[in-house]
């Protein structure tokens, strides 16, 4: 990495920047645009997020200022090219950086200098996942059981978990929505009107049991529901 980075590019896409630019919790830089990156980037950018893609390599910024709402070229070691960026403005970042895990350390280090709200890192070991933690990093990515777009499903906030299978099916944990709470599951129409179904609940304090029709929903709670991915989605920011 240069001595003394600047920033070299920022690319705006105007009919997003107007419409989000000023909602802070639906902002996010990420970090470094590889494999990890840049899946999560998109996948951030097609559910309709203010994206900022960083990277040190002019080719990967290229590939993508297309798609995402900004993008730059920069050095983000250099705390004062984070200033520079805006990104102590966000409440969310990413450090998607894995190869290099000095870069990925020092990073991390300036957004908590930052006090940016949530910060997401990846880690190429569990050592690594350890010194993050360590710093105080909120959320620690390790390659080999995350992906980007599961990733990108929990940055948005509602979702506390998301896991995707085949056939465009998704079992996701989030906070029960108020549409549904106060009445037994089999008289919320929940199936018709959301078309996800409810498999599991968990009351606070207490551990998760089997969801059946019976079963009445409080404010709080924390419930499992399984059905297509475009549902789910729906369904968990329905608040």
């Amino acid at each position: 990495m240069a001595d003394h980075p600047h920033p070299l590019r920022r690319r705006r896409r105007g009919r997003l920047a107007q419409h989000r630019s000023e909602t802070a919790d639906q902002r996010v830089a990420v970090i470094g645009l590889g494999r990890f990156g840049s899946s999560l980037a998109l996948e951030l950018t097609r559910r309709g997020w203010d994206v900022l893609g960083i990277d040190t390599d002019p080719a990967l910024v290229q590939r993508h200022s297309d798609t995402l709402t900004h993008s730059a070229v920069a050095d983000c070691t250099d705390p004062e090219v984070l200033r520079q960026l805006g990104v102590h403005e966000f409440t969310s970042a990413v450090v998607g950086i894995g190869t290099d895990m000095e870069a990925s350390i020092l990073i991390a280090s300036n957004l908590l200098e930052e006090n940016v709200p949530n910060i997401w890192a990846k880690a190429i070991s569990r050592q690594h996942g350890q010194i993050l933690e360590r710093l105080g990093v909120h959320h620690v990515v390790l390659p080999e059981h995350e992906m980007g777009e599961r990733v990108a499903h929990l940055v948005t906030g509602r979702m506390l978990d998301f896991i995707e299978f085949d056939d465009d099916y998704a079992l996701v944990k989030t906070v029960v929505p108020d549409s549904i709470t106060g009445v037994p599951l089999s008289e919320s129409a929940v199936r018709s009107r959301h078309g996800v179904t409810v498999v599991g609940i968990k009351r606070p304090g207490e551990g998760f049991t089997h969801a059946t029709a019976e079963t009445v929903v409080a404010k709080g709670d924390v419930i499992i529901v399984t059905g297509k991915i475009q549902a789910v989605e729906a369904f968990a920011e329905a608040g």
